[in-house]
C-alpha cells in the first residue's frame, strides 16, 4: 500500500537523495533549476509516496515561477516538477499518482498562479493523461537551452504572451 503525504512531512535530505538517484547529481544544471532558483515549494501542491514501511518512493515538488510578458505584466504560475520515482519503482504508477493528487489538490490551493500550472516534459504523456499543451508557450522564453515543444502549461490563468520565465521570489519588506 502507497501513501501519498504532504512533501513537507518528509526529510529534505531523502527528498535530494531520491532526486540524485532518479535524476543524477547533474540534474542540478537542468533549465528547471534555473527556472524555481531561489524559491521554496508551493507546500498545498508537493508530496511524497511513502510504502508501508514509510520507505520514500516518489516525489512531486511544484514551485513558484512568472512569467514576465515582454509587455510589463508579471503573470504567476506554478511549475510542476520534478516527478521523482525510486529507479527500481518506476513505470509503477507511483508517479501517475503524484500528478493525480496535485492536480486534484489545485482547487484548494490559495498560492498565486495554482489556476496557471506550467512544466517541461514529454507533450505525448502529459498530454494524454494531464491536460498540458504548448498552445499559449510558443513565445516564452527560459534561462537555459529547452525543446520548445516540451514547455507544457494547463489551466484557466496560464498567460498567452511572449516572456521570460524566471523564478517568483518573494522581496523582503
Amino acid at each position: 500500500m502507497i501513501a501519498l503525504v504532504p512533501l513537507a512531512a518528509v526529510d529534505p535530505e531523502a527528498v535530494e537523495a531520491l532526486l540524485d538517484r532518479a535524476f543524477g547529481p547533474e540534474r542540478r544544471t537542468r533549465t528547471a533549476y534555473r527556472i524555481r532558483g531561489g524559491t521554496l515549494p508551493v507546500p498545498e501542491l508537493s508530496f511524497a509516496a511513502l510504502d508501508s514501511a514509510e520507505k520514500l518512493l516518489g516525489t512531486i515538488q511544484c514551485w513558484p515561477v512568472a512569467l514576465a510578458c515582454d509587455g510589463g505584466d508579471a503573470a504567476p504560475l506554478v511549475m510542476v516538477g520534478p516527478v521523482a520515482v525510486e529507479p527500481e519503482r518506476q513505470q509503477g504508477g507511483i508517479g501517475r499518482a503524484l500528478m493525480e493528487r496535485m492536480l486534484d489538490a489545485v482547487p484548494d490551493c490559495t498560492a498565486p498562479g495554482c489556476g496557471a500550472l506550467m512544466l517541461i516534459g514529454d507533450p505525448e504523456y502529459y498530454g494524454r493523461f494531464f491536460g498540458f499543451t504548448a498552445e499559449r508557450t510558443s513565445g516564452w522564453r527560459l534561462p537555459g537551452p529547452f525543446e520548445p515543444r516540451r514547455l507544457l502549461a494547463r489551466g484557466d490563468s496560464v498567460p498567452d504572451c511572449a516572456g521570460v520565465l524566471g523564478p517568483r521570489v518573494r522581496q523582503a519588506a
